[in-house]
């Protein structure tokens, strides 16, 4: 009887350890997607993977688990760990999804559309966590290979990924963890972003208000402070285990561990205080007068009769103030004026094209074009003339919103959420958007998300940015990280950028990430300012994502060291 206590007291304190260690993770996921709007605590994105990592480094795994292991294979509660704190950072992150519900403005009844919102939710919250919880393996495997005759499995039953080593080499085999940790976190944003689902990289969590720390994505786009966010928490958390380890054996702690972290810190944040402080110096001759316009259209009533008549109202009120400003060109936001542009006939009888041939003002109009037998979400620019001197075709679609993925099988299902009779297709990659006052960097909506949209057009000749976007189903939440990651684009790309928006947040942003000017939720706004054309290239630009194979093959390199 007493065997079968103790037994069952043991397996009790095994199951109340692993509810600790999951509960710990979540809420230190939660704590991370309180970096973000609307709490914007953006401190806390610098401790707050140290939890995790910590759990990851520490775990092990229960001994009636510990059958015939192989050598790829973890237990369901090591993914367990990861899982949670992804689904706590993504999930409350992007809980703004649910403002899509309800879309009985496209017909879509109540009860499905909340069943659709919810499952948009769950879905962008466990493809986020798929990120961290493959990151967790393979942490969990590139370091047990840098451990002579060890294999995850093992490790994970005796002090795991610390082998045992003590002094110097228990502190180089920490800083060698932490450079795999941050390589790999990093490598994956990278496999991540090519997709079709992306918005959350480390990187937001500082934007708009960690500009210092921002200025290194002119250095290697976001790769640059995501490794920065990782490789401090990386190293703190490295400081808590050796301490603990120490106090376990009777020594006394050294806080001294915490200072390289706290100095890797106050380095990376001085190196991109250094680049925050260059001088602008705008020049007169590159100066461009741009005018935006804030329709605010409820998208309940956008495509309906009533809708095109207030936007084509408002636009066109509004361009006409602008144009007796003086300004150079008029920006208005994506899918404004929803109309097929490349007809000549249904774009000749607007009354926003007439103001136009009228005042002759180029304006970058947000609305469709047709491509073969499709249509594309477009941004056009118009010349004083009326021709179409150039086109951008959004790139990254949202999947549900304007497509639907496997639409084979899912289409007959959901339908499509689109408005439109014909099937919205993406743009070209390559695509390039001349103006009257030279090439631009384009971005309509989503596509804000995507640094590398926005690095490609920089690095072939765009010297200002503009983005269009329309954000009205959406809570104040998102359009302030929609903003900030406009914010990141302009810094990284070192461009002035011009930000129109349906119902906010229109802006104005130079190439420091400060913003000149923003607008007001739900509200009617018509603004010019100045901005400037720039042709300054980055390292980033010029380079791209450079920093992630440098920290892959330096991890490779330290995995061989420390082996040997």
């Amino acid at each position: 009887m007493a065997i079968f206590n103790r037994h069952k007291f043991e397996k009790l304190v095994v199951h109340k350890s692993k509810t600790l260690a999951w509960a710990i993770a979540f809420l230190s996921g939660i704590l991370m997607a309180l970096t973000t709007a609307p709490v914007n605590a953006w401190l806390l994105a610098w401790v707050a993977l140290a939890p995790l990592w910590i759990l990851v480094v520490s775990y092990e795994r229960p001994v009636q688990e510990v059958k015939q292991p192989k050598f790829f294979l973890l237990p369901a509660s090591f993914f367990l760990l990861p899982s949670l704190w992804g689904i706590g950072y993504h999930g409350l992150a992007l809980s703004w999804i649910m403002g899509i519900h309800p879309m009985t403005w496209l017909g879509v009844p109540w009860w499905p559309s909340l069943a659709i919102a919810l499952f948009c939710w769950a879905f962008i919250a466990l493809w986020g966590a798929a990120l961290v919880a493959v990151w967790a393996w393979l942490f969990v495997i590139f370091n047990s290979l840098t451990l002579q005759g060890k294999n995850p499995i093992v490790i994970l039953n005796s002090s795991p990924l610390q082998g045992g080593a003590g002094g110097g080499k228990a502190q180089f085999l920490a800083l060698t963890r932490v450079l795999i940790g941050t390589a790999l976190w990093c490598a994956l944003e990278s496999i991540w972003s090519t997709g079709s689902l992306w918005w959350t990289s480390l990187s937001y969590t500082q934007s708009p208000h960690n500009l210092a720390i921002l200025h290194l994505g002119q250095l290697s786009g976001p790769s640059a402070v995501t490794a920065a966010i990782v490789a401090v928490n990386g190293l703190i958390a490295e400081a808590f285990i050796e301490g603990r380890k120490k106090k376990e054996e009777g020594r006394r702690k050294n806080w001294i561990a915490y200072i390289v972290p706290a100095s890797l810190c106050l380095v990376l944040h001085i190196a991109g205080w250094s680049l925050y402080n260059r001088p602008l110096n705008p020049e007169a001759a590159t100066a461009l007068k741009i005018g935006i316009i804030q329709g605010n259209i409820p998208n309940e009533i956008k495509f309906e009769s009533g809708g095109w008549r207030r936007a084509l109202e408002g636009y066109t009120t509004g361009y006409k103030q602008l144009a007796d400003k003086k300004v150079d060109a008029v920006l208005i936001p994506e899918t404004a004026l929803p109309f097929i542009w490349t007809n000549e006939y249904q774009r000749s009888i607007l009354s926003f094209y007439q103001a136009i041939l009228e005042r002759g003002v180029v304006a970058w109009v947000g609305g469709f074009a047709q491509q073969d037998n499709s249509i594309t979400n477009s941004l056009l620019a118009i010349a004083r003339t009326g021709e179409i001197v150039g086109r951008y075709d959004k790139l990254k679609l949202v999947p549900l919103g304007e497509y639907i993925p496997f639409y084979n099988i899912l289409g007959g299902i959901i339908n499509r959420l689109s408005p439109l009779d014909a099937h919205l297709v993406p743009g070209n990659s390559k695509q390039l958007f001349d103006t009257p006052f030279g090439r631009a960097i384009v971005g309509i909506c989503y596509d804000s998300a995507f640094a590398e949209i926005f690095r490609y057009q920089a690095a072939n000749g765009g010297e200002f940015m503009i983005t269009a976007s329309n954000n009205a189903h959406y809570k104040p939440p998102m359009l302030d990280q929609h903003h900030a990651l406009d914010v990141m684009r302009a810094i990284e790309t070192d461009r002035w950028a011009a930000i129109a928006t349906n119902t906010g947040y229109s802006a104005f942003v130079n190439p420091r990430g400060e913003t000149v000017w923003k607008s007001r939720i739900n509200t009617y706004e018509v603004r010019d300012a100045t901005i400037y054309r720039r042709q300054t290239q980055t390292l980033y630009v010029r380079w791209g994502d450079w920093l992630t194979p440098v920290l892959l093959v330096l991890a490779g390199l330290m995995r061989f060291i420390v082996k040997d």
